[in-house]
């Protein structure tokens, strides 16, 4: 699985890099595209990065210092933190979308649409499975 995640970084990789975004952190092409995806807040960002909140709140920085997000302050709950996409930041979503929009059409072509449909079923199905307890290694060993 290591490998097919590859295919989608190095796809990604290659255009930012190219166009001078070769300073994003780790996580930080994943960060950037799900903020442009909609409101996130650092809290959803820790639980699917399955990082700490010191590690987010590192990661943010970073994005941060580097032109790439905005913080501010949400107006309605003052206590949230809103995130937001600066122009570089916007630029490095369209491209890693249009990197992975690329990939995904290469493998529609491949495969066709139906393999891959139940492919991201079947992936859905084993990231769900994570968070059943029978699935931890003590539970599996005891079997």
């Amino acid at each position: 699985m290591r490998a097919a995640r590859n295919t989608y970084v190095e796809a990604v990789r290659l255009p930012l890099a190219a166009s001078g975004f070769d300073d994003l952190p780790r996580d930080g092409v994943y960060t950037v595209a799900s903020i442009a995806a909609g409101e996130i807040s650092p809290a959803t960002l820790r639980v699917q990065l399955g990082v700490s909140k010191q590690a987010v709140s590192q990661l943010l920085d970073s994005l941060v210092l580097r032109g790439y997000v905005q913080r501010s302050i949400d107006t309605v709950d003052r206590r949230r933190m809103r995130l937001g996409l600066t122009d570089r930041g916007q630029e490095v979503a369209a491209l890693s979308r249009a990197a992975i929009d690329g990939v995904e059409r290469r493998l529609t072509e491949t495969v066709g649409v139906e393999r891959v449909r139940h492919t991201r079923e079947t992936l859905e199905a084993l990231i769900a499975l994570a968070s059943e307890p029978d699935c931890t290694p003590t539970a599996a060993q005891e079997r």
